[in-house]
């Protein structure tokens, strides 16, 4: 494994016409990953992903996606996606074609991929009008009661997933404390992994605390070591949520035309995230610092 930048880690992993889940929930979004994507022009990309947010409105109206798969579609806190709405109510930039779940029917459909299992069944989606309007979540009967119907989903596979996590060592056994989310089953699901950190550590900071590493080297094929690679979301431990971010986007995403003019400022307009950051200015960055530590240490033990 060799550690390398964000740009050739997505050039290496990613090509036209690829599904792509970039993972993390609410916590760890790999913005840095999906700027680098639409700096180099890639199109009919499959977006999946839980919950998406400003990260997949901004490949949307780069004109990257053609199809979205997807479990809640929002800005959070704040309202809806602009340029999603735009592409799936008017075709802005262009259609996309849409696969929507719940945020349990997407995550099993990861679950199953990551543990190749022909699919899962759960029992939410009945009742509901999801098996009406989605081919792909069918509702069968139980083999070990014939008086019950049960629905089941297919395995979701990406081509390629980013995942984040606050540091790794350089082979990619990565570590990550907070919420999780489905970074770990997209990772596992996925054919090709870019994993992104806040900070590569030497292999001994990673065995010193084991429990935390949650992805293991052999499911990773690329490591980048990126400050801030997750700004707006979060990196707990290392710098929070700036929620100015998700409420100026409602602003400047308000017209396709504003939104193109933003991705030419803060993604076009600069080379890379060490730009980026530049351009956000140190007191932005600073005020996200975190203000005091919660957790008391803990005493591993050792051999």
């Amino acid at each position: 494994m060799t550690v390398v930048d964000m740009e050739t880690a997505i050039d290496g992993a990613l090509s036209d016409g690829d599904s792509l889940y970039l993972g993390g929930f609410t916590h760890l979004i790999p913005f840095a990953a999906g700027h680098e994507i639409i700096r180099q022009g890639y199109d009919d990309l499959h977006l999946v992903r839980a919950t998406p947010d400003l990260v997949y409105d901004q490949l949307i109206a780069a004109g990257c996606a053609t199809a979205v798969t997807f479990s809640w579609a929002g800005n959070p806190g704040v309202g809806s996606l602009r340029a999603f709405r735009r592409a799936v109510e008017d075709g802005v930039p262009h259609e996309v074609e849409i696969d929507e779940y719940s945020h349990f029917g997407l995550t099993s459909r990861l679950s199953a991929g990551a543990r190749d299992l022909p699919f899962v069944p759960l029992r939410t989606f009945l009742g509901s009008d999801y098996p009406e309007v989605n081919d792909n979540i069918r509702v069968v009967e139980n083999p070990y009661d014939p008086d019950e119907e049960v629905a089941v989903v297919p395995p979701l596979k990406p081509d390629v997933a980013v995942v984040s996590a606050q540091r790794a060592d350089e082979d990619g056994n990565a570590q990550i404390w907070g919420i999780q989310g489905e970074i770990v089953e997209a990772a596992m699901a996925a054919d090709t992994v870019v994993l992104t950190v806040e900070e590569v550590v030497d292999e001994s900071v990673v065995r010193s605390d084991p429990n935390r590493t949650v992805i293991p080297d052999d499911a990773v094929d690329f490591v980048v070591e990126e400050p801030f690679g997750a700004h707006p979301s979060y990196a707990q431990g290392f710098y929070d949520r700036d929620n100015d971010a998700y409420l100026e986007w409602d602003e400047v995403s308000g017209t396709h035309e504003d939104t193109l003019a933003w991705l030419d400022e803060w993604v076009h307009g600069v080379e890379n995230r060490r730009e980026y950051m530049e351009k956000l200015g140190a007191e932005r960055l600073l005020d996200l610092l975190p203000k005091r530590n919660y957790a008391t240490p803990v005493d591993m033990g050792g051999y």
